[in-house]
């Protein structure tokens, strides 16, 4: 499995599996122990996870979803050393360290929380593809 095979969901919680789209939307399958399977219908917005950026001050503007989780996996691995029930300030002081350039007007301490939280998710569902996409990188060096 790889990014462009997970996405989020706007008002759901989680990241999920594209199955397979259909007629009225795209099938997904929850990547938690449930695998409860729902149609995204074409009112709600779903998100690949290898399309998402992160609004940064660099050439760019923005750093990709992908780039950020290498990031937390090279320097936290397994535990990011945070969670939900951490304040606003400590939120913003991780994402400073492994993302100074992030765009702290257009970043929000929810997306953060979001980040924090898929990152746990693929690390504890999907732990191959964090750490396969850290051997290719180390690999083009």
């Amino acid at each position: 499995m790889e990014y462009k095979d997970i996405a989020a969901v706007s008002g759901k919680s989680g990241l999920f599996k594209v199955l397979s789209p259909v007629r009225s939307g795209v099938i997904l399958e929850s990547l938690n122990n449930e695998k409860k399977r729902i149609v995204a219908g074409i009112h709600q917005k779903v998100s690949v996870l290898d399309e998402i950026s992160v609004f940064a001050h660099n050439k760019e503007g923005s750093v990709p979803l992908i780039e950020v989780m290498r990031k937390i996996y090279v320097e936290f691995d397994d535990d990011p050393g945070i969670d939900s029930t951490a304040s606003s300030e400590e939120f913003k002081a991780f994402f400073k360290h492994i993302l100074p350039e992030y765009d702290e007007n257009r970043v929000y301490v929810s997306d953060m929380k979001k980040i924090v939280g898929w990152y746990n998710i693929l690390y504890k569902q999907l732990p191959d593809l964090i750490k396969k996409d850290q051997t290719s990188t180390e690999d083009e060096k």
